[in-house]
């Protein structure tokens, strides 16, 4: 007798469920993050689907990508959170001062979804499951580790963060400025770090993306390696030590070297 699959992870409502790559050159992203990370690509047959691709660690799904469909879209990663109601989510957007990107609609046997601006420009997603959960697994080299937001009114987006989706704010102090944990329930779920000095320049608003790697330095140098860029230099954090790259689309993201716990 075979032995039934292990079940499907249950993400609360809320909590980082899953990340996409929009991209320019869905073919090259897929060689990098091969290459970079070990994952292998399943791209969706469906014509429909316009070559939806979900990349696996192991056989097990982390993260996804496809081509730019929007003029004026930009290269980038883009942060999902769980939903049981994506329609009411869509509500809650606007009354805080959100922007409505995409209205939610049905991925066929796979979920519900839809994609927002919050007050201050930055654009997530929420993705409501039906057939498809979101990632099979975290904190594992290869597989996402954090989001954090990066914005230039932390104010203001604890007030639409917490409307929204009910979310708590916890400030630390991390050296000149205040870091915030977005606490869910008993756990933290997310992060958020205010754009604050002249380093920032013009870029927006924005979720980052973490995928956990085995080694910070060797991650930025196969990187560099496949033809992406080390935008921050690898870092030691209480957390552990992590790097920012660019792929060579110019897609932003961040890799860490997890601390042991405890």
């Amino acid at each position: 007798m075979t032995e039934p699959p292990p079940p499907k992870p249950v993400i609360a409502p809320g909590v980082p469920n899953w990340v996409d790559l929009g991209t320019s050159d869905l073919a090259d992203a897929i060689r990098f993050y091969a290459g970079l990370f070990g994952w292998t690509a399943q791209v969706t047959p469906q014509p429909e689907a316009g070559a939806y691709t979900i990349f696996q660690l192991d056989g097990v799904a982390v993260a996804g990508a496809g081509p730019l469909f929007g003029e004026g879209q930009s290269t980038a990663w883009s942060t999902y959170l769980a939903t049981d109601d994506a329609d009411l989510v869509a509500r809650r957007v606007e009354a805080a001062g959100g922007t409505v990107l995409t209205t939610p609609f049905d991925v066929p046997d796979q979920g519900r979804m839809a994609a927002f601006q919050d007050q201050a420009g930055a654009a997530f997603s929420v993705w409501q499951p039906l057939g498809m959960p979101g990632a099979g697994v975290f904190n594992v080299p290869g597989s996402l580790s954090w989001n954090e937001l990066t914005t230039r009114d932390p104010d203001g987006s604890k007030v639409f963060y917490e409307a929204v989706f009910g979310w708590a704010a916890e400030d630390q102090p991390m050296g000149p400025i205040t870091y915030t944990g977005w606490r869910l329930g008993d756990r933290v779920i997310a992060g958020m770090l205010p754009m604050v000095g002249e380093e920032w320049g013009d870029l927006p608003a924005h979720w980052m993306v973490y995928f956990a790697v085995e080694d910070a330095d060797a991650a930025a140098a196969r990187a560099e390696e496949l033809g992406g860029t080390v935008a921050v230099p690898p870092n030691d954090l209480p957390q552990g030590r992590f790097a920012v790259l660019t792929d060579p689309q110019g897609a932003i993201f961040s890799v860490i070297r997890l601390n042991p716990a405890g």
